[in-house]
Parts: structure tokens; C-alpha cells; sequence
């Protein structure tokens, strides 16, 4: 159903809660995103992932500006429905969705998300009669562990709704997920696994170590730089595979996730960086290649759970 190897993610885009400036340290114009979109769209990564969560909208504003030169047919659009910031209305999600449809430009979106596991129960139902109108294409499910997805597919089921795909943090670093049996479960039952994540906002790419942490003062930083330490072996192992392969650092642990069964969600905030997104998916890795790395994530002892994220297993 998803064609698509790769989606690219905007999360890092716009500003303001939850957005580009607060979360990266970020200050993206529209013109430096719309080459992004340009670049991407020509090498035929047109899956694009976003959120009204993501800079209060800012996000959606921007990707959908960029993409209105572009035929709706040409290019996937995913953006999610944010509990936390539901309205009072009657059914808040075809509120909170009429409002993106609007910011992108679109009068329906190819995939909806519940964005989290906040009220399971009360949220799910309300998605089945906008699939119904035509308005969600295909429905996921985002941040919810293993019981949660259950509970989501049987809901959605019983409207003659199916859940087709799940969005979680899952990485070389960060791999509860499968520890959990939810990529098990996900590949028995054709539900697609899309990995947000998957380079930690940076961490894997291979630009940034103790000697050369994150400069400023973002939550990226505060959180990723006291890691940084300890993660010289997995690092140094990443920058050989990725000299052995001539790709760029960032190519091994997207690769690795895709070789893991998952669709990848990266986030790209330069031009040049898509050439890098592409070549990742033709790169296959040893399997020795991709135990050993995980085995060094394993023996780097750091947890990059997210603070909105709650354990899989509770």
C-alpha cells in the first residue's frame, strides 16, 4: 500500500511549540524548504510527513505552500490528529483536520494519524466516518504500544475501518518497538512500521561527537549532548561502514532501519541532504555489519526516549 522506501519529515520545519526554532535550534525560511521539496520531489521521494503539532501548524503552512506547485496525484501526504491539543467541538479530530486540510492546501490527506495513545477509547471512533467522507485515505497510529494497537484495529475494524500502518520512535539507539513485538506484529498482519527517529535529531549522523556537540541552547542539545561521550565506538563503527560503502554517515542507520523492516521518516532541512536519503535505500548492510552495530548501540548505555514518549510495555 505504501509504495514509498522513504518519507521525508518535517517535524524540524516552522517554529514556535513543537517547531523547527524550539526543538533544533532551527531558522528555516520557506525558500530553503522549497528547495528541499524541489530536490526531493525530483528524485521521487514524494511521501511527506507532518503534523499540526509541529510548530502549531507553522509546518504544515510551509510544506503546503511548497507542494502547490505540484499536482496533488504527485506526492503522499501523512499529518496526524494531537490529542493534547483537541478542541470542545463535536468531533475535535474533523476539526483538527479540517484546519490542516487547510494549511496544506488539499481537501484530503492520504494518511491520518492519532499522534498518541491519550484516550485510545474516545479518539479512534472519530476517524471512522471522515475515512467514510473521504477526507483520510488511510488511518495509523502513532506512539501506542502494543496493547493500544490492538485496541486501535479492533475499533477501527468494527466501523469497517482498517489500521493500516504504526508510527514510532525506533533507531539503532532506541529499539523498543521490536523489543516489544510490535515490528513482529506489524509485519504479520500488513500493517506498514514507519521509524521517526531514526538518526536521533542528528546524533547518527556522524557530524557530532564529544569533541563537537550541538552548539546553542535547544532541547536537542540539553538532551543529546551528555551522550555524546558515549557513543565514540558506535560512531567510529558507523564511519567506517560508511567509508567502506562511499555513503554518508547518516545512510547506515537509515539503512539499517529499512533492512529492519521499517519505513523511515528523515528528517531533511537541506537540499544536499537528499541525495544522501536516496542512496540509503539501495544500501544493503552484512548481516554481521548489522548485529555488530547493534551490538555497540546496546553497550552504549543511553536512553533517547523521548519525554512525550511512555514505555511500550505499560
Amino acid at each position: 500500500m505504501f509504495d514509498a522506501k522513504v518519507a521525508i519529515g518535517t517535524w524540524s520545519w516552522g517554529s514556535g511549540i513543537n517547531g523547527g526554532d524550539q526543538v533544533f535550534g532551527n531558522h528555516l525560511t520557506q525558500t530553503d524548504l522549497q528547495a528541499v521539496v524541489d530536490s526531493a520531489m525530483a528524485n521521487g521521494l514524494n511521501l511527506w510527513d507532518t503534523a499540526a503539532a509541529y510548530g502549531q501548524g507553522s509546518s504544515e503552512t510551509i510544506l503546503g505552500n511548497s507542494l502547490k506547485a505540484y499536482n496533488r496525484d504527485d506526492y503522499f501526504l501523512s499529518t496526524k490528529f494531537t490529542p493534547r491539543f483537541a478542541g470542545s467541538g463535536e468531533n475535535p479530530v474533523a476539526d483538527m483536520l479540517a484546519e490542516s486540510l487547510k494549511r496544506l492546501h488539499t481537501d484530503y490527506v492520504d494518511l491520518y494519524w492519532i499522534h498518541n495513545a491519550e484516550g485510545v477509547e474516545k479518539w479512534t471512533p472519530m476517524i471512522i466516518p471522515l475515512v467514510k467522507q473521504g477526507l483520510i485515505k488511510h488511518v495509523g497510529v502513532s506512539n501506542h504500544n502494543l496493547k493500544q494497537i490492538k485496541r486501535a484495529r479492533e475499533i477501527l475494524n468494527a466501523g469497517g475501518v482498517e489500521l493500516e500502518a504504526v508510527q514510532n520512535h525506533y533507531s539503532l539507539l532506541h529499539r523498543q518497538s521490536e523489543d516489544d513485538g510490535i515490528l513482529d506484529y506489524c509485519h504479520q498482519n500488513g500493517i506498514t512500521f514507519f521509524s521517526y527517529m531514526v538518526l536521533e535529531q542528528g546524533v547518527l549522523t556522524g557530524k557530532h561527537d564529544a569533541a563537537h556537540p550541538f552548539e546553542g541552547d535547544s532541547n536537542r542539545a540539553r538532551t543529546y549532548n551528555p551522550m555524546l561521550p558515549k557513543l565514540n565506538a558506535l560512531l567510529a563503527k558507523m564511519i567506517e561502514l560508511a567509508g567502506k560503502y562511499h555513503v554518508a554517515v547518516a545512510d547506515i542507520a537509515t539503512a539499517w532501519v529499512i533492512q529492519k523492516g521499517t519505513t523511515p521518516i528523515i528528517g531533511v532541512t537541506k537540499q544536499h541532504y537528499i541525495a544522501d536519503t536516496k542512496r540509503a535505500i539501495s544500501l544493503n548492510l552484512t548481516s554481521d555489519e548489522m548485529k555488530t552495530l547493534e551490538t555497540l548501540a546496546d553497550q552504549a548505555h543511553v536512553n533517547t526516549q523521548g519525554s512525550w514518549e511512555h514505555s511500550m510495555n505499560e
